[in-house]
């Protein structure tokens, strides 16, 4: 697939499971400025946190990194819901700040799909995302989400309130 900003192919990433050592990495991704700025994130967050968020993992989320040249370039995962919900399943995503555009979104958006799809028997994949992240919502819409909503005055961002947008991918087969 072209890079969407220079025409060019984008460089080969690997998609592997989030480890626990991977935390630094990950601190460092979830702290740059367009990260942050998509995401509830706030600043400031420790990388202690990160730590001992990837010691313990929560229990039914399935998490993977995009690795390129050995450094991870992005991070994604799915939350599975449980009981009468358990065929659902929440997406988290973010990319390094100076590889967005080059493909790394889509392999690991891909990789969850075929997760969520082939192994997890999740029907039902959702998510937020800003009105104003026209390249996610592109991305998003490429796997066929579909918009289900707008949640107004959604979330407190740079100072002012910010809607958001409700998007699903069904699979009722």
């Amino acid at each position: 697939m072209p890079n969407d900003r220079t025409g060019a192919k984008p460089a080969p990433v690997t998609i592997r499971a989030r480890e626990p050592g991977d935390w630094q990495e990950i601190a460092d991704i979830t702290s740059l400025p367009n990260v942050r700025f998509g995401t509830l994130r706030l600043p400031f967050v420790s990388s202690d946190y990160w730590r001992r968020m990837m010691e313990k993992p929560s229990e039914g989320v399935t998490s993977i990194v995009a690795v390129l040249d050995g450094r991870i370039v992005g991070l994604a995962g799915l939350v599975q819901d449980k009981g009468r919900r358990g065929h659902v399943a929440q997406l988290f995503m973010s990319v390094h700040d100076d590889h967005c555009g080059r493909g790394i979104g889509t392999a690991l958006l891909a990789a969850l799909v075929d997760a969520a799809d082939n192994w997890l028997n999740i029907r039902r994949v959702e998510l937020t995302v800003y009105v104003d992240n026209e390249p996610g919502i592109r991305l998003y819409k490429k796997f066929g989400f579909e918009v289900e909503g707008t949640r107004r005055a959604d979330a407190f961002r740079a100072g002012k309130f910010v809607d958001s947008l409700m998007m699903a991918r069904l699979r009722l087969d």
